[in-house]
């Protein structure tokens, strides 16, 4: 019995590359299809085209084994009749000395052919003996081939058709006294096994069609699944509106989806807090300019011919004019303060900028002014922001403290930090407002009201200390004013405490830090601490609110 093998064919290859080429090409149009629709059918595409190489490569390789197993066992037929030949006839136990009759006889009994194979004998020029031929074939009725056969001197080996399918043959000739006194041939029908091989071939092409489809079923259904966040995706871009920016999507897993769905709607939370801020805007300038514009308008449409009246209008019209600048100032500041360059941070030495500001601060009003305490060295800040805020503060106690009244500043650095703090001895906050005064417009209730702004001065200072990844702290002693301190992040500093000036007490080696020797807070103290979120920015200027 014979093995069946393969062999290869150059088709598959120009086939597959053909493919490539084109699905190349075709990938880089814009189709109507969805996209699952177009994943799963370029997956198709290359399944088939895969599947039809792979059936045609292993028929190739199977025929080629088959021919190699053909060659085989018609050089095996050669080898024994050759061995049969040269050695000894078994009923007489001599050599058979070239009676090619009894040599093929005793062949043709010792062996029977193999499947598809047949055995043909020719002695002295004429057909003497064979085996029956696959599917009825008379190999002794083909003139041609008898003729050729019988006449051969040296062996050969050829293929021939018939009724039977193409057939492999070998001829031996057996010589005697240099003469060739007969022939043997072993002819193989091989269509049985190629009919074998084809069926096989058609089977597995059966078998990878179905699975195929069942593979596509399954992929449509699977890539249906995971494309769900990408439809939920599309679902909530349709729906969001510059009216609602709530919507949001489950994150489910930590696959590429997830990562994608995370993005997305972190997207939407910076999509939100700018629409936010936008509406915040045009909502607070809108609010605030509408009463001065009002009064403006008033008092014109009243404005009498008297110069005296036409006098006090211009005077009332020119302040409102004024307070709607500054109004619009702090508006723009705010604003500024959510982008991220709004500090700009550089080395500055403490000492000086504590200095610095005090002297400043003197110009906004006659108050005792005092410095608690000048740390020194460098950190990192922005000098006109820290400016701005500390002098928003000084503006704020001025507002709310009687002339001569005593106003304190002063800086320490202590557990990695930046403090400084504007203190003064004014009426303090209600704790029923100690969360309101830091909004936007808010101006406290309690006390005096002087202030002139529009309530955006906490704002603005929590917005830069905010851009210094700091926070600012509201402290409030028992009918002792209030302290506002500035804490910035200062990693690399140090405590200099032994260093710091006790300006009111002329102690050199011990500062003054009031949010140290703070007495322990009753019910209706309050300690108030704003943390830094994200940097923020803002632009110069210094406003004014009611906060202490």
């Amino acid at each position: 019995m014979m093995m069946m093998t393969t062999t290869t064919t150059t088709t598959a290859a120009a086939t597959a590359a053909a493919a490539a080429m084109t699905m190349t090409t075709t990938s880089r149009r814009r189709f109507p299809l969805g996209f699952r629709a177009r994943v799963l059918g370029f997956s198709a595409v290359l399944l088939v085209g895969a599947a039809a190489v792979g059936l045609v490569v292993q028929r190739a390789v199977l025929l080629q084994q088959l021919d190699n197993e053909v060659a085989a066992s018609l050089e095996q037929e050669r080898i024994e009749i050759e061995q049969l030949a040269a050695g000894r006839d078994p009923s007489t136990g001599e050599p058979f000395a070239g009676d090619v009759q009894a040599i093929f006889d005793t062949f043709l009994r010792r062996n029977v052919p193999g499947e598809g194979e047949a055995y043909l004998t020719f002695v002295d020029g004429a057909v003497y003996q064979g085996t029956p031929a696959p599917e009825g074939v008379r190999l002794d009725q083909h003139p041609e081939l008898t003729r050729r056969w019988a006449s051969l001197g040296t062996g050969e080996t050829g293929s021939f058709n018939s009724q039977a399918g193409p057939a492999s043959y070998l001829a031996v000739p057996l010589r005697s006294q240099n003469q060739t006194a007969g022939v043997f041939v072993v002819t193989n029908f091989s269509r049985g096994e190629r009919e074998e091989i084809n069926d096989s071939i058609r089977v597995e092409a059966a078998v990878s069609a179905v699975v195929l489809l069942l593979a596509l079923v399954a992929g449509w259904i699977i890539a249906g699944r995971l494309l769900r966040p990408v439809r939920q995706l599309t679902d909530t871009a349709r729906a969001i509106t510059d009216t609602d920016l709530t919507r949001r999507i489950a994150v489910e897993g930590n696959d590429e989806m997830a990562e994608l769905t995370a993005t997305f709607n972190e997207m939407l939370d910076r999509l939100a807090d700018g629409f936010a801020t936008q509406r915040a805007f045009v909502d607070d300038a809108g609010h605030e300019l509408r009463t001065p514009i009002t009064i403006v308008r008033g008092h014109l449409e009243l404005m009498g011919d008297e110069p005296q009246d036409r006098q006090e209008t211009v005077a009332l019209v020119t302040e409102e004019l004024d307070r709607m600048a500054r109004i619009v100032d702090d508006l723009l500041l705010l604003a500024k303060a959510e982008q991220p360059d709004f500090v700009q941070l550089r080395p500055v030495e403490l000492s000086d900028i504590t200095t610095e500001l005090l002297m400043k601060a003197r110009a906004l009003g006659e108050r005792d002014w005092r410095l608690d305490s000048c740390a020194s060295g460098t950190f990192l800040a922005d000098p006109q922001r820290l400016t701005q805020a500390v002098l928003n503060l000084a503006r704020n106690a001025v507002e709310h403290t009687a002339p001569g009244a005593e106003i304190a500043l002063g800086s320490v650095r202590r557990d990695g930090a930046v403090r400084m703090w504007v203190r003064d001895t004014g009426p303090g906050v209600n704790p029923a407002e100690r969360d309101r005064i830091f909004e936007r417009f808010a101006r406290g209730r309690g006390g005096p009201r002087r202030s002139e702004g529009a309530g955006l001065g906490l704002s603005i200072v929590r917005g830069i200390a905010d851009g210094h990844h700091g926070r600012f702290e509201l402290d409030r002693p028992p009918g002792a004013g209030a302290t506002f301190t500035l804490v910035l992040p200062d990693p690399d500093g140090w405590d200099d405490n032994d260093d710091e000036l006790d300006v009111t007490s002329g102690d050199p080696q011990r500062a003054r830090d009031p949010t140290r020797e703070l007495p322990t807070a009753g019910p209706d103290d309050i300690t108030e601490v704003i943390d830094a979120t994200e940097p923020t920015d803002a632009t110069e200027g210094v406003s004014r609110w009611p906060g202490s």
